[in-house]
């Protein structure tokens, strides 16, 4: 017989942290514990309101499915149990984390997945003026990231990515539009982008309006985040986007993510691995999709006042899992 804790948690940030859809001051996320015969795993995940989520349904989810995870509901009857999202995810991580206790394993071995001294990613640059934004992407890279992630909305697109460029001339720069921008002057936009060497756009277009991205030749690739959740996403990509972000919130967890990146892989299809605002509980959970990632986005805990013990490795642009393996 299992037992299951489930239980919020609240992280202050130490920044305001701006996208397209709102500000953010604080990470909420919900833990999931299953321990069974004195060995305990933990899931975490981070309710997500634009996919209607938030802690007090993903909490009921999570609980309506208490009886059968204490009755021993394995990993693979829970992807017919529960759709994918965030409750899903914390439950799916919290029994990862239990076999890999029980078996004596960690996360890499019993995934197969072969671990690299370091993770080099991306560092958020959230939405500000033009001048603050140049001079945030700045002090990063003082700091030692290599590549930077742009947050912008529909307003003053070449003015911050200008002011941008001319800050950090040489780095690595990706884009996320947090679907904000419309499909009039898409095709320019995405121009403009190639001529400042923008590495790849993310999800420009709100989900649903993705057919117009068929309609030209890409200058840079285009990833799509809210538009792909599960493999059942992928059928409508295909011609539209050349890459696909992997949240394990949105997949429901690493079983549905590693099923996703080796389908999408299959297809032609390039990987981005990206995370919500979170805890180093969760960035280890997604960890053995690193190797297939060409663009790593999982600084979440980067942006919390403090995170959760034992934290993982950060540095600006990097963890470093040499001091902690998963």
């Amino acid at each position: 017989m299992r037992q299951v804790n489930v239980y919020p948690e609240t992280w202050p940030l130490n920044a305001p942290f701006i996208i397209a859809r709102g500000s953010r001051s604080e990470a909420v996320v919900l833990v999931v514990e299953i321990e069974q015969d004195g060995v305990k795993g933990i899931g975490e995940c981070t309710p997500y309101p634009r996919y209607g989520e938030s802690v007090a349904s993903v909490m009921a989810q999570i609980n309506s499915l208490k009886p059968a995870l204490e009755q021993g509901l394995s990993r693979h009857l829970l992807q017919q149990q529960l759709a994918a999202g965030a409750a899903r995810n914390a439950i799916d991580c919290a029994l990862w984390d239990l076999e890999c206790r029980q078996q004596q394993q960690n996360l890499w071995q019993k995934t197969g997945a072969i671990m690299p001294d370091t993770v080099f990613m991306a560092q958020t640059v959230s939405i500000d003026t033009p001048e603050v934004m140049a001079l945030n992407a700045g002090l990063l890279v003082e700091k030692g990231a290599q590549l930077l992630k742009v947050k912008l909305d529909n307003h003053l697109i070449t003015e911050r990515l200008m002011a941008i460029r001319a800050s950090v001339p040489e780095v690595a720069l990706i884009v996320d539009a947090n679907e904000s921008w419309e499909a009039d002057g898409l095709a320019a936009r995405c121009q403009l982008l190639a001529d400042l060497k923008v590495k790849m756009l993310e999800q420009p277009l709100k989900v649903g309006d993705d057919a117009v991205l068929g309609h030209f030749i890409h200058p840079l690739p285009i990833c799509a985040d809210e538009s792909c959740h599960t493999r059942d996403s992928l059928v409508s990509l295909h011609g539209r986007y050349d890459l696909i972000n992997i949240k394990l919130d949105k997949t429901g967890g690493l079983t549905e993510a590693l099923a996703l990146a080796q389908l999408a892989k299959a297809e032609g299809f390039e990987i981005m691995l990206g995370c919500m605002l979170c805890t180093s509980r969760a960035i280890s959970a997604a960890l053995p999709l690193v190797p297939d990632a060409r663009f790593i986005d999982l600084d979440g805990p980067t942006w919390l006042a403090r995170d959760v013990e034992p934290p993982l490795a950060f540095s600006c642009g990097r963890i470093d899992l040499r001091s902690r393996p998963a």
